[in-house]
């Protein structure tokens, strides 16, 4: 008897979910397709320009109680962190009343974390592993994360975080002004005090990793096509493939996983998710040392991490539509930063920085869309993963595997659904 016919997955996107999903999938016994615009993690990708941590402890959700205190000062100060461009703040309100409810209470936050916690917490072992599979074992660093606080008191005045942090289940050690001036000689000595997350992982070149896994990927059997994914063709609640801008591609399964893009595709699914894109800016410094692990400064909300290229100054947050030009200014404000943490980068006439902007694709309670779609079981989302995306990508990966190729004792991933958005679906 011929034996039954492979199931033909097609996976839309190649940053590292759809780059994990697609590698889990073949392993798994499927056919894989996987679509992108782009080049793999190429520079239009949120897995291209990210802080490079990987990181158990990224389980405190940008909501957070008392938050909404100070959403004016956002709208008013063009330095800070979290920027809101007046402008696009009317179409954004419906995703900010969301945002602000997600982080209301104490209970909320903590049940965020708990789930984010379930897709990080063996984050840096998972990548220690792929990247060994790949050839690549050097570009994944487990050196441990580093937070520096120009005093304890100001450690102390993040509770909360570091409440979410321990109860998930991280491990820390905390640096007094001289063990941390070991550490990192190159920090400035108005940083007295710094916590050590011993588990945190960094990755040297995050778009040569995700090409690499993309290779392994097609090597292992997958085909790999440039083309831009418009929308799907059923036959009652059955795909019958995905429609791009190359042509029809049959398929009987399709896993999204597009980044900020997915948003169109969902609602072509059947589901209409409050996906926006918290834009994210990085400069790398060429020409310029650093820290000689990963840092974030706690009076910059940064990520100063060492790469293969250079000092990646990463972070800032920027609520806009996609199309916004960049604000380059953003960048020069990490960059005005870094110089004031690291004396040896004040010193630097010039500095030579590749600048970049990206879109973090990102829920309003902080989580990312697992799951299956409304329209068809054959369309499954693995998209919206904010800040956590990267660190997540092998965990996410292996639970879309379990549950389109119907593995033992698939992951739970109700706190992922993508119904939680529908009326009445609201967390406690």
């Amino acid at each position: 008897m011929p034996s039954a016919a492979r199931t033909h997955t097609l996976v839309i996107g190649s940053g590292i979910i759809g780059a994990c999903s697609a590698l889990e999938l073949l392993r798994a016994g499927h056919d894989v397709t996987l679509i992108d615009v782009g080049e793999p993690a190429g520079r239009q990708s949120a897995s291209y320009g990210h802080g490079c941590w990987i990181s158990p402890a990224s389980v405190v959700p940008m909501s957070m109680p008392g938050l909404w205190k100070q959403i004016p000062g956002y709208l008013l100060n063009p330095k800070g962190p979290l920027v809101i461009r007046w402008r696009h703040f009317p179409r954004l309100l419906p995703w900010l009343l969301r945002f602000l409810w997600a982080g209301a209470t104490v209970p909320r936050v903590e049940a965020t974390a708990r789930a984010l916690s379930r897709l990080l917490h063996d984050g840096p072992a998972r990548h220690e592993a792929l990247s060994r599979e790949i050839g690549l074992p050097d570009l994944i660093r487990r050196e441990g994360l580093l937070y520096a606080y120009p005093d304890r008191s100001l450690f102390e005045a993040e509770a909360l975080s570091w409440h979410l942090r321990r109860m998930t289940g991280l491990r820390w050690r905390e640096l007094d002004a001289s063990a941390l001036a070991r550490r990192e000689p190159g920090l400035d000595r108005h940083y007295t005090f710094g916590i050590l997350a011993e588990d945190g992982a960094h990755c040297m070149d995050p778009a040569a990793y995700v090409a690499r896994i993309v290779e392994t990927a097609a090597t292992e059997g997958a085909k790999i096509l440039r083309a831009k994914a418009n929308g799907f063709v059923f036959a009652r609640e059955r795909l019958i493939g995905v429609q791009t801008d190359v042509g029809l591609i049959a398929c009987d399964r399709t896993v999204i996983a597009a980044g900020v893009w997915s948003k169109e595709l969902a609602r072509a699914a059947g589901d209409d998710i409050p996906l926006e894109s918290e834009r994210g800016y990085h400069g790398v410094a060429l020409n310029a040392g650093g820290p000689l692990h990963p840092v974030m400064p706690s009076d910059g909300k940064m990520a100063n991490t060492p790469t293969s290229a250079g000092l990646r100054l990463s972070g800032q947050v920027e609520l806009a539509s996609v199309d916004t030009p960049p604000n380059w200014s953003r960048v020069d404000i990490l960059v005005d930063h870094a110089r004031h943490a690291y004396p040896a980068l004040a010193e630097m006439r010039a500095l030579t920085v590749d600048k970049w902007m990206g879109h973090r694709p990102s829920t309003p309670d902080g989580l990312p869309v697992i799951g299956r779609s409304a329209r068809s079981p054959d369309v499954f989302y693995a998209f919206g993963h904010g800040h956590v995306g990267f660190a997540s990508g092998p965990a996410t990966g292996r639970i879309v595997a379990e549950h389109l190729a119907g593995l033992p004792s698939p992951s739970d991933i109700a706190p992922y659904s993508p119904r939680r958005f529908r009326s009445g679906q609201r967390r406690p």
